[in-house]
Parts: C-alpha cells; sequence; structure tokens
C-alpha cells in the first residue's frame, strides 16, 4: 500500500445537501454485478411512482430497480453508463410531484425484533440493494454466506483521494448505521464487528467511537494508506487474516460491507424503502462549490455539476469514482447509479497524458501491489495474447485498484491490459 496525496479538504466535513429534483432521470437496467434486468414491468406511457419497481430478472444474480421520482415513462432507450459505456435504460419524466409509490412504512423496533434472518434478506432483496463502495454486488446474496462467517468489518475507510461520503455518512447516520450493523450481524450470524475508519477522518472516527460504547463493536484507525479500503486489504489490517488467491472473504470467515450499504439495509428493512438515492461526492479543482449530495438514482450527472458550478473553466476530464479505480466518461449525461461514489471534474493541467515506455523490470508494481501480484507479467501475457498465462499470473484476483499503474515509472498502462486479460479470460470459459 502506498501514501498518495489527498484532495478531500473541498468536501471534508460538509454536511450532506440535498440535490434538487431532477426533472428526467436515467434509469439503467444494468447497475450491479450479475444479470441486467430484462423483465420490464412498465412501458412507454406508463405514469410511475417513486419507490415502483421498473424491472426485475430471472437470473439468480441481480437487484431489481426502481423509480427516483414519479413521472411519466417517456422511452426505454440505450443511454451513456458510467461503466459499461451504454446500457438500455428507463427515461422518466418527472411531474414536479415526487410521488410515493406507498410502499415506504417505518416499521416499530417491535416489529423488527420479530423479522427472521430470511425476512430481512428479502427485505434487501427486493429494495434492491447493492455494494455502495463501487462493487454494486447484491446485498441479499452477501447477506446468505455459504460458509459460517464469525466476523464482520463495516467498511468506512474512504481510501480514495478526493470521497468524503461515507465519512460523512458515518458522521450524520450514525444510529441508522448501527442499526444496519444489527440487521447484517443478525443475517450472516458473525459474533465480532469491527468498524474500519482510516486516520484521516477523525470526527467520523469520534462520532463512532462515542456511538459504539454500549455495543461491543471494537473501532478500528488505520493508517491512511491506499488501497486501505479494499476488503481484503481491511482482513489483513485488521484480523491479520490473508485472503488465499481465488478466494473471498467468506473463505477466511469474514464479511466486509460498505457504510453506505449498511445504512441502505437499514432504510430497506425499517422503512420498506427501495434504494433509489444515494449520497454523491461532487469535487474538483475547478468545482467552485464541492458538495456531498444525496441525489436521486437516474440523475445526469451534468445536473449536479451545474448545482455545484458554475466552473471555472471546461473539465478536461470527468471521472466517476475516484481517480484511482474511477473511469472517466465521455459525457456530462451519463446518470447516477448505485455504485456511483462520486464525480470528479479535472482541469487541463492536472491531467497530464504521459507517453508508455518499456517496462524496465524495475519491479514497482510488483513490489506496491497490494494483494502481491506480478502485474508487470500479467501485462506482458496480455500484449501477446498468452490468457493461460495471465490468468496463472493472477489476472483474476487483481482488485484494479490502479497502484500499479500510478508507480509505474514507464507510465505502462498496466490496470487496461489486466481488464483486458480478465474480458478475454471470460469469454474462453463460455
Amino acid at each position: 500500500m502506498a501514501r498518495i496525496k489527498e484532495h478531500k479538504h473541498s468536501t471534508e466535513g460538509k454536511p450532506i445537501e440535498l440535490a434538487p429534483l431532477p426533472s428526467r432521470v436515467y434509469i439503467s437496467l444494468a447497475q450491479h454485478l450479475g444479470k441486467v434486468c430484462d423483465k420490464l414491468d412498465v412501458k412507454v406511457g406508463d405514469s410511475v411512482l417513486r419507490g415502483q419497481r421498473l424491472a426485475t430478472s430471472d437470473a439468480k444474480i441481480f437487484a431489481p430497480v426502481h423509480a427516483s421520482i414519479s413521472g411519466k415513462v417517456t422511452a426505454i432507450e440505450l443511454w451513456p453508463h458510467p461503466g459499461m459505456g451504454k446500457a438500455k435504460a428507463v427515461v422518466i419524466e418527472s411531474d414536479g410531484l415526487d410521488k410515493s409509490s406507498g410502499r415506504e412504512a417505518a416499521k416499530s423496533h417491535e416489529e423488527i425484533s420479530r423479522l427472521t434472518a430470511a425476512q430481512i434478506r428479502e427485505l434487501v432483496f427486493k429494495a434492491g440493494v447493492v455494494g455502495m463502495g463501487g462493487a454494486a454486488f447484491p446485498t441479499y446474496i452477501k447477506l446468505t454466506p455459504p460458509k459460517p462467517v464469525s466476523t464482520l468489518i463495516v467498511n468506512i475507510a474512504e481510501c480514495e483521494p478526493y470521497l468524503t461520503g461515507d465519512s460523512e455518512l458515518s458522521v450524520e447516520k450514525t444510529r441508522e448505521i448501527l442499526l444496519g450493523i444489527e440487521l447484517v450481524k443478525m443475517c450472516v450470524g458473525a459474533q465480532n464487528v469491527f468498524i474500519a475508519l482510516e486516520d484521516n477522518t477523525p470526527v467520523a472516527a469520534k462520532a463512532m467511537e462515542t456511538a459504539v460504547r454500549t455495543t461491543g463493536y471494537a473501532i478500528r484507525v488505520l493508517k491512511s494508506r491506499y488501497p486501505q479500503g479494499g476488503e481484503k486489504q481491511l482482513i489483513k489490517s485488521i484480523c491479520k487474516i490473508e485472503v488465499p488467491g481465488g478466494k473471498l472473504p467468506f473463505d477466511v470467515g469474514v464479511t466486509v460491507q460498505n457504510a453506505a450499504t449498511v445504512y441502505a439495509v437499514y432504510e430497506a428493512v425499517y422503512l420498506d424503502k427501495p434504494l433509489y438515492e444515494r449520497v454523491v461526492t461532487v469535487t474538483g479543482s475547478i468545482v467552485p462549490n464541492p458538495k456531498n449530495l444525496l441525489c436521486r438514482i437516474g440523475t445526469p450527472i451534468k445536473d449536479l455539476i451545474d448545482f455545484c458550478g458554475p466552473l471555472t473553466e471546461e473539465p478536461a476530464k470527468i471521472i466517476i469514482g475516484g481517480p484511482m479505480m474511477g473511469v472517466a466518461q465521455f459525457t456530462d449525461m451519463v446518470p447516477v447509479i448505485k455504485s456511483t461514489t462520486g464525480v470528479i471534474l479535472m482541469a487541463k493541467n492536472e491531467t497530464e497524458t504521459k507517453e508508455e515506455e518499456s517496462c524496465v523490470r524495475c519491479g514497482a508494481c510488483i513490489r506496491e501491489c497490494p494483494l502481491g501480484l506480478m502485474p508487470c507479467l500479467i501485462n506482458l501475457a496480455a500484449e501477446k495474447g498468452l490468457w493461460d498465462e495471465a490468468k496463472e499470473y493472477g489476472a483474476l484476483d487483481c482488485m484494479e485498484c490502479g497502484l500499479c499503474s500510478y508507480m509505474c515509472p514507464g507510465n505502462r498502462r498496466l490496470v487496461q491490459s489486466i481488464r483486458k486479460a480478465k474480458l478475454e479470460i471470460a469469454k474462453r470459459k463460455t
């Protein structure tokens, strides 16, 4: 892991603001790991309500998607997607009323206490909750581990250098996150709970330390290093256990849940609220009013940028997520999806494109890889089309943190080549 220059000061400690209600949303049918929602519940011309289910699937791994505003479905078409280029989306024109579908209703603690683990998972599934730290894995599946789990780690270690949404959420919604932890703990059967933060978020750490005094949960304040927030890195830092290559956290008796995901679990169970909004950090050197915004899923990022603007200059690059693992966008009309953590706007002098040079076998990528892989060898195999060799070198274990490319003195496109290797390996399996 490495120390990376941080840019959190612009939004650090800023209260979460409510983004304006969008006039039109683009609800992507691909917002989760797994099968795209291909079974539509609506058609063009239908009126919909906030929280109404729009699409589902017959697949084993998926999460349903819901309307984030009330209004009329004006199109179902291919639309820009933050990670896939384009994907089918349901376009909803707002009626300005923001009417609820009526399914949102707060439960009493007594009602919650009578719920079984299976009922909690069902509520989480129906609400379409996914991992909100970026992976977007359907949460109901993680709440059903195939092996015994003894330890739950709640991840507030926001290691991307610009993002502050999770830490601010943990300050403002501490009680709700703790209630969500109880629900997750019940589902997975964990006896031990650790809440992980980095030492660059002292306000969040203090809020959590105060809140957990009577719970038996342990707070772990870790050094701010990248990628400290990766689940395998957290497990190693906190539990002193290494997750073997090709294995998952539950193989060593651990599960990791992002703080925003835990909060979404609370809302799904206590409030019957589908996942139709989330906190997004909008920031960058050219953003005059950077903010942590609670915004509706499907909102074009242009709306968020305008709300935080006007920009001091035309952005040279717009990144969804963080600069290390995020994806540069080709349009500002790409919508917020469930896994959108941030929108970063970079100036021209911050986006220098360096020419790729030959690998000099310096070993920097190997030394810095948090998973102990050999990125340079995976890169070499990928360049030669040797996909079996790339797999042997551990391409599928790569978390795509970007540290190898960041540290490479030859500006090698290591992450891009590993991503290509993953795609080619997947093709060979089908």
